[in-house]
């Protein structure tokens, strides 16, 4: 029987996002998943590998990062370098085949979980190049002349911020599913999770401030569920009690600790002066 991903202690997973883990393992397809930064993308291939009770295999995309790597690369300086020692390795080019992570994973004894993360920020040539691989679970080493061919189909989970579009052709290939921002009782679940000693009346206020301040308009960048995790954190360790969070008149005010959800001076300007507005208008 075919194993079902249905969420851990550890990661609070909708109903929706499970069913696209389990979609993706029915139809042996890449799961895509896409949403803000900080949603949790990355940790959903670790929690559903170790849910799973598979191996994890990451690769970790850069914007210099090319298709090949993740097949093998070929070091032709290395075996110069020994040819001209007299080294006896030259005479075996399979000592100069560097495996990548998608070979390790097609190889690998029994099935993988295989992170793809943030996909997007490599060029668009890159998720084209890996079509073929990813589809027929298979690649050609010139170098040796052998095929190499996966042994077990592993669970691709490919990460992406939508910092651009991938090809169509891509995105034909993949189960895709939209990490939706958490609204306020998931939210909830998530700090359960991860600070269950919190004191309610401390998060009440803090989820109140926090969803106001992401509603403000024209926000460079909005504070995402990690940067509230680090900001409660800080809370408690600080010991803010939640009348700190507030004026004393209920309105809003520029958060203590609040370099752990604005990132940039043009946030803090910017909400500074909408509070200042709010109370010249009062």
């Amino acid at each position: 029987m075919q194993a079902r991903f249905e969420g851990s202690d550890q990661y609070v997973a909708t109903a929706d996002l499970k069913l696209a883990v389990n979609a993706a393992l029915t139809l042996q397809r890449p799961l895509l998943i896409k949403g803000e930064p900080g949603t949790g993308k990355t940790m959903l291939a670790e929690e559903v590998a170790a849910a799973l009770n598979m191996p994890l295999m990451q690769w970790h995309v850069k914007s210099t990062t090319k298709a090949q790597q993740g097949l093998y690369e070929y070091d032709a300086v290395s075996r110069l370098r020994d040819s001209q020692l007299g080294d006896e390795r030259v005479r075996d080019i399979h000592n100069y085949i560097v495996k990548g992570v998608l070979w390790q994973a097609f190889t690998a004894p029994a099935p993988v979980v295989l992170l793809i993360d943030e996909i997007d920020k490599a060029d668009i040539e890159f998720p084209n190049d890996l079509l073929r691989e990813l589809d027929r679970m298979e690649f050609y080493v010139y170098e040796t002349r052998e095929m190499v061919r996966a042994v077990h189909r592993p669970l691709v989970i490919i990460t992406s911020n939508n910092e651009k579009e991938l090809p169509d052709a891509f995105l034909r290939r993949c189960f895709f599913h939209y990490i939706k921002f958490p609204d306020r009782d998931t939210m909830q679940q998530i700090v359960q999770v991860h600070y269950p000693q919190l004191k309610q009346e401390l998060l009440a206020q803090a989820l109140q401030t926090f969803y106001e301040l992401r509603e403000v308009q024209g926000l460079k960048k909005k504070p995402s569920t990690s940067e509230f995790l680090d900001w409660l954190k800080l809370l408690m360790a600080e010991d803010i009690p939640p009348e700190a969070l507030r004026s004393q008149d209920q309105k809003a005010i520029v958060p203590p600790l609040h370099g752990a959800l604005l990132k940039n001076e043009q946030d803090i300007h910017l909400f500074e002066r909408l509070i200042q507005m709010v109370r010249a208008n009062r």
